[in-house]
């Protein structure tokens, strides 16, 4: 069994096709089929199912293929830690978050990347919190950015920033009135929420599912929720980094909430055998550059995070 062998059948897996494999690994396809089955006969397993279509990896292949992008992950961090800061400071770079951080983080991560990290090239990607997660043990991502705290000990935690949670009301609503609401009230009304789809909760819903704030965004879109309320009445939570996102004639309907004030802390995961020191903390220096420093954590005001 070669590394070699190895990048072969992540390449397979991710094009689901001999073909396109072999092009991207610059193998005519015979050449590749010959490598793959020579490994499968090493092993004495059927790595892939070739009547399928696309492609498929067999349920074993499917668990060597996982084992194998960590194998290769790591090797890659064997050669990263020979090569010089500026070398690290390039290649791609990528990073996962979830739906209610990129619309805030993306545009700012972009525009930080493109005038001071011009050689690193950055690739983010919207995933749920359990994906995100997934796909940091097995190598897929570099970095996450979710909601913590994460309790996962795979994987190593640095708070990013903490942010409150706004109530989005339509005018309709008696709510509106207020100026700010009390948790207890809000949970009196039906709310709008995605998760499982778009509906609204009523109040018997939402303490039967054990309704937290932290996963009642799992997976949702501010904006959408933002247009049903105004589209249908009621009301909405939105994440404070949000509030400037809204058109300015919206931001009217913004109320807080108190008793107790609702929040969440935004964390960044990566594996704790992750050694890409620069560029942590390039993306900590553009979070640094976004998010209002009231917000930030006392961890990334400090500056330089060290591995």
């Amino acid at each position: 069994m070669t590394l070699q062998q190895l990048r072969y059948i992540v390449a397979i897996d991710e094009h689901r096709h001999f073909g396109k494999a072999a092009e991207a690994c610059g193998l005519t396809q015979s050449t590749l089929s010959l490598m793959v089955k020579k490994l499968e006969e090493e092993l004495d397993v059927r790595l892939f199912d070739r009547d399928a279509h696309p492609l498929m990896p067999t349920e074993m292949g499917r668990k060597i293929i996982d084992r194998a992008k960590v194998v290769l992950y790591n090797v890659e961090q064997i050669t990263e830690m020979t090569r010089s800061e500026k070398e690290i400071l390039s290649g791609p770079l990528k990073v996962a978050l979830i739906s209610t951080v990129s619309p805030v983080l993306i545009p700012g991560l972009f525009k930080h990347f493109g005038i001071h990290y011009p050689s690193i090239s950055l690739q983010t990607e919207e995933m749920l919190s359990v994906t995100i997660k997934e796909k940091l043990r097995k190598a897929e991502v570099d970095m996450g950015i979710l909601a913590g705290p994460l309790n996962d000990p795979d994987l190593l935690e640095i708070p990013l920033y903490h942010e409150r949670f706004l109530a989005y009301v339509s005018p309709e609503n008696p709510a509106y009135t207020q100026t700010e609401i009390r948790s207890e009230d809000i949970l009196k009304q039906p709310v709008w929420i995605i998760r499982d789809g778009l509906r609204q909760l009523v109040p018997e819903d939402l303490k039967e599912k054990d309704f937290t704030y932290e996963r009642y965004f799992e997976g949702g879109r501010v904006g959408i929720l933002i247009q049903v309320v105004n589209d249908n009445g009621g009301i909405t939570l939105i994440p404070e980094t949000h509030s400037d996102l809204i058109l300015y004639s919206m931001q009217n309907c913004l109320r807080p909430i108190v008793d107790p004030v609702p929040s969440r802390t935004i964390s960044l995961a990566i594996r704790s055998d992750y050694i890409h020191e620069a560029k942590l903390n390039a993306v900590v220096e553009g979070i640094r550059n976004i998010i209002p420093s009231a917000f930030l954590d006392n961890v990334i005001r400090k500056g330089h995070l060290a591995l």
